[in-house]
């Protein structure tokens, strides 16, 4: 079984790729021109910008993980870009050259509405306002709509492996206007190769599956895990469930989070 991996330097990738290499996955991964690949894998050259070039790239493939995005950036084109039609590239190139392979496509929990009475949930109705959950959605309906064998899987904030990405989180609290009281749900990289091996079986086949672990943290705690500090407060707080989503479809699918929480991920020295 080989699997196409694309975006395998990316934050995730490059911790999900190893960990693949590791249970003896056959990876192939995309690249661009001179870009060098993670050890222990096929690399072939192409772009999702380039359709002609990923012929290569899915011939013969059994899955393929896109992994590949584009969200830290003021451009909203290359945002739309990278993420709706790269995805379409790909989409496409596989309908060609591998249609019965499994198309695995990670997306992100930010798509939930910030204001919904509850934890975001596969079957909420999503809209969001930003480029980067909008091009998201706008790529997973492509995917559904494909006749490929397909599943999305919707990740919240991903931290662990000296990642830094829960480090970056003090210098947003101003910009994103954050409660200290808001929970937020996160995933370590341990386990988002944990849900993607139930993804490679089949599991979340025809499905949209959020990906968290067992309790969602205060923003308070997540800053002063980092050695910061928040500001406390007792004003009311506004959209209590944003960035806050519902488990329990992972759960019944079989998922099984090995860290269960940040606290146990800094017990253990891998945040």
């Amino acid at each position: 079984m080989t699997i196409l991996v694309t975006g395998a330097t990316g934050l995730v990738g490059e911790r999900l790729v190893p960990r693949l290499v590791e249970a003896g996955e056959d990876c192939r991964v995309l690249v661009r021109a001179g870009k060098a690949a993670p050890a222990g894998v096929e690399a072939v050259e192409g772009d999702l910008f380039d359709p002609a070039s990923l012929a290569d790239a899915v011939a013969g493939v059994s899955t393929i993980l896109h992994l590949a995005a584009v969200f830290r950036t003021a451009d909203t084109d290359l945002i739309w870009k990278s993420n709706l039609e790269g995805t379409r590239s790909l989409i496409a190139a596989v309908q060609a050259d591998a249609p019965d392979a499994r198309f695995v496509m990670a997306s992100t929990s930010n798509v939930y509405n910030k204001n919904s009475p509850q934890p975001g949930r596969e079957t909420d109705a999503v809209a969001p306002d930003e480029a980067y959950p909008a091009s998201k959605v706008a790529a997973e309906k492509a995917l559904r709509e494909s006749r490929l064998n397909w599943a999305v899987v919707r990740f919240p904030f991903v931290y662990g492996d000296g990642d830094g990405h829960l480090e970056m989180l003090p210098k947003h609290l101003s910009a994103f206007g954050f409660h200290p009281a808001n929970r937020m749900s996160t995933i370590h990289h341990r386990d988002i190769a944990t849900a993607m091996k139930l993804a490679l079986a089949g599991a979340f086949d025809g499905r949209i599956v959020n990906i968290a672990d067992e309790a969602p943290t205060t923003i308070y705690e997540l800053v002063q895990l980092v050695g910061h500090t928040m500001a406390p407060s007792f004003e009311p707080m506004q959209n209590p469930w944003h960035l806050h989503i519902d488990g329990a479809l992972a759960r019944t699918l079989g998922f099984q989070p090995t860290v269960r929480t940040v606290y146990q991920a800094e017990q253990e020295g891998i945040l």
